[in-house]
C-alpha cells in the first residue's frame, strides 16, 4: 500500500503561513497608529511600519518649565545645564535649568522668517566649555531668494553676543520659495559637523535632491571651517560636491548620533503620508523624489508611484498618515532605565512624542507620549539630569522625568 505524506506536510505548511498571518495582523491592530493612509503602499518589510504598541511602565512627571519662548525652533544642554534655545524670529536666549529667562542674544545675522524658515538648529562645540564656539542654522535672504547658511560664532564673556560671527556654509542653490530648509546641525566624534539641507519643496527644485551638483536634499559632512571632510564618499567625483555624505532627502529635520553605536540616525518628512525615519550610510540614495511611501498633497502619485528602487535605500520606519517629525534624540541616561536607547522623535502635525523601541536597527516598538497636550513638538534633548526636554512652536519648554 502507498502512504502519502505530502499532504499532512502541506496542512503544516499551511498552518505555520495562517500562523504569520495572524502575527501580523495582531501586530497591525496592537499598532498606536489607526488612521487611514493616504496611500494603499505595501511596507518592504514588516517591521517598517505600524508597529506593536509599548507602553512605559516607569510613572513619568511632566511639567512645563517656561511658557514663554517665542517660537522656539532648537534647544542645546550647555555643559553647567542650562539651556540654549534659538528662536525662529532671529534671536537665542539662555534659560537656568529651572528654565527661567537668564540672557537674551542680540546682533545675529538677519533671517528670513517667512514659511519655514528664519533662526533654526543651534548646536554647541563638542569643547564648548573651553571655546565658547557656537553653530548655527538660518534662513539667510539673498538676492535671487533664500538659502540654508551655516553660521559660527564665539559666546562673549558675558552671554550676551556671539562674536566673530562666520557663515562657513551656503547651501545652494538659493530658491524663492519658503519651505523644507532641513537644517540639523550635528557633531561627529571627530568633531566635524553633519548637517541636514532641505530640498526646498517645490515640484521644479525638489528633483535636485538627486543631484549629486546641488547642496539640496543632502546630509552634509563638514569641517568645523565648512569645508568637505577628506575622503568623503563622493570626493574626486566629477560634477560632485565632495562635502555631501548621503543624497535623495526630502526634508530632514532630525538628525542624532545613537551614542550606543556612533551610527547617523535621520527624520524626515514625506509629502501626503511617508514621513521617514533613516539610518544614514555615507554615499547612499535615500530616493526622494523617486521611491516614497507618500503621495502629493492633492492624492496624485509622486512620480511613478513607486517604493521601491535598485539603487535606492529604504526607510527603517515610515509613518502613514504624517506625523511630521521635526526632531529625533536617543536617550542614554540611566535616569529612566527603559528607554535607554530609544529613540525620540518630536511630532509636529501629530502633536505628540514618539518613542520608538530599537534592536539590531530595526523597529520593534512604538509608543506615543503627551497626545493630551495638543503642542506641536519642535525638538527634544535630555537633559543633565537624565529628564528629557521638549520645546513647542507655541513657546513652552516641557520637562518629563520619573516620579
Amino acid at each position: 500500500m502507498k502512504i502519502v505524506k505530502y499532504p499532512i506536510l502541506s496542512l503544516l505548511s499551511v498552518s505555520f503561513l495562517f500562523s504569520c498571518v495572524n502575527e501580523t495582523n495582531v501586530s497591525a491592530q496592537n499598532s498606536v497608529e489607526k488612521g487611514k493612509p493616504s496611500a494603499d503602499y505595501k511596507p518592504a518589510f514588516e517591521s517598517q511600519t505600524r508597529i506593536k504598541a509599548v507602553k512605559t511602565a516607569t510613572p513619568l512627571a511632566v511639567s512645563v518649565i517656561n511658557k514663554k519662548l517665542e517660537n522656539p525652533w532648537a534647544i542645546s544642554i550647555m555643559p553647567d545645564g542650562r539651556f540654549f534655545i534659538t528662536q525662529k524670529s532671529g534671536s537665542m536666549v539662555i534659560l537656568s535649568a529651572n528654565g527661567t529667562l537668564s540672557k537674551t542674544i542680540t546682533a545675529l545675522p538677519k533671517v528670513d522668517d517667512s514659511g519655514q524658515g528664519g533662526l533654526l538648529d543651534v548646536t554647541l562645540a563638542p569643547d564648548f566649555a573651553k571655546s565658547k564656539m557656537v553653530y548655527w542654522a538660518y534662513s539667510e535672504p539673498q538676492s535671487k531668494g533664500v538659502l540654508l547658511a551655516i553660521a559660527k560664532g564665539k559666546l562673549s564673556a558675558n552671554e550676551t553676543t556671539l562674536e566673530n560671527q562666520t557663515i562657513i556654509y551656503r547651501a545652494t542653490p538659493a530658491h524663492t520659495g519658503k519651505l523644507q530648509y532641513g537644517s540639523r546641525i550635528v557633531f561627529d566624534k571627530n568633531g566635524n559637523l553633519f548637517v541636514s539641507t532641505g530640498e526646498r519643496s517645490d515640484k521644479e527644485i525638489r528633483v535636485q535632491a538627486q543631484y549629486l551638483n546641488s547642496s539640496l536634499g543632502k546630509i552634509l559632512h563638514l569641517t568645523p571651517a565648512g569645508k568637505a571632510v577628506p575622503n568623503g564618499p563622493f570626493a574626486g567625483k566629477a560634477d560632485a560636491r565632495p562635502e555631501i555624505y548621503s543624497y535623495g532627502h526630502r526634508n530632514p529635520d532630525g538628525l542624532a548620533i545613537n551614542p550606543q553605536t556612533g551610527d547617523l540616525w535621520e527624520a524626515e518628512f514625506g509629502p501626503k503620508g511617508g514621513d521617514e525615519i533613516n539610518l544614514i550610510k555615507p554615499g547612499k540614495n535615500y530616493g526622494w523624489p523617486v521611491i516614497t511611501y507618500g503621495t502629493e498633497y492633492s492624492g496624485q502619485k509622486v512620480g511613478d508611484g513607486i517604493q521601491q528602487k535598485a539603487g535606492m535605500e529604504q526607510p527603517v520606519y515610515y509613518w502613514n498618515p504624517v506625523i511630521s517629525p521635526g526632531s529625533i534624540a536617543f536617550y542614554n541616561s540611566n535616569h529612566i532605565a527603559e528607554w535607554k536607547g530609544n529613540l525620540f522623535v518630536g511630532a509636529l502635525s501629530g502633536s505628540h512624542i514618539i518613542r520608538l523601541v530599537l534592536k539590531n536597527n530595526k523597529v520593534v516598538g512604538e509608543e506615543r507620549l503627551l497626545e493630551d497636550k495638543g503642542e506641536r513638538f519642535r525638538d527634544l534633548v535630555e537633559g543633565k539630569d537624565g529628564a528629557l526636554y521638549a520645546v513647542t512652536d507655541s513657546g513652552n519648554l516641557y520637562k518629563i522625568t520619573k516620579k
